[in-house]
């Protein structure tokens, strides 16, 4: 064996942990996000029938499986076109999580208003003070968050449609 050969036996086993993990998330795509998927006919058989057992044995199985099949194959195209359809929901992920962010701000800051409409243009900043000053007052009185949504819903729609205009 040539030293430049040589994988400790760390590394093989990270690399197989990987594979494996690769599999998993095949398995737990819905069928049509599967179907868009290219990889070998054999593989696509193992995970559609590893999506059919419900023992934990025969799922573990059938796993194993799926790693030794991808351990003969170059599975970085599949990881990449598994990253690429998770791609948009983390993007989705990141603006709810701007539009909470925002959403605190104001409630917690009332030139939060202005800054917002700065970066967002499109957006009205009477009205935000508006639902800011409704949510701000039910959240002291203890009553039912709904101008706190609305607000929430409100800034993710001006976050989401900034977001498709300015990609």
């Amino acid at each position: 064996m040539d030293e430049d050969d040589f994988i400790s036996k760390t590394r093989r086993k990270k690399q197989m942990t990987q594979l494996q993990d690769v599999g998993a998330d095949l398995v737990r795509l819905s069928p049509e996000q599967l179907a868009r998927i290219e990889m070998p006919e054999e593989l696509r058989e193992a995970v559609l029938e590893c999506k059919r057992f419900t023992k934990h044995e025969a799922v573990r199985r059938q796993m194993q499986y799926i790693g030794r099949l991808m351990r003969d194959l170059d599975a970085g195209p599949i990881a990449e076109q598994l990253a690429a359809l998770h791609a948009p929901s983390n993007r989705q992920t990141a603006l709810f999580h701007l539009a909470e962010k925002w959403r605190d701000a104001l409630l917690a800051d009332a030139d939060a208003a202005s800054r917002f409409a700065t970066e967002f243009p499109e957006a009205d900043p009477q009205r935000l003070r508006e639902l800011t000053e409704k949510a701000s007052a039910e959240r002291h009185a203890d009553k039912p968050p709904r101008h706190y949504r609305e607000l929430f819903h409100v800034l993710n729609a001006i976050i989401q449609d900034h977001a498709r205009r300015h990609p």
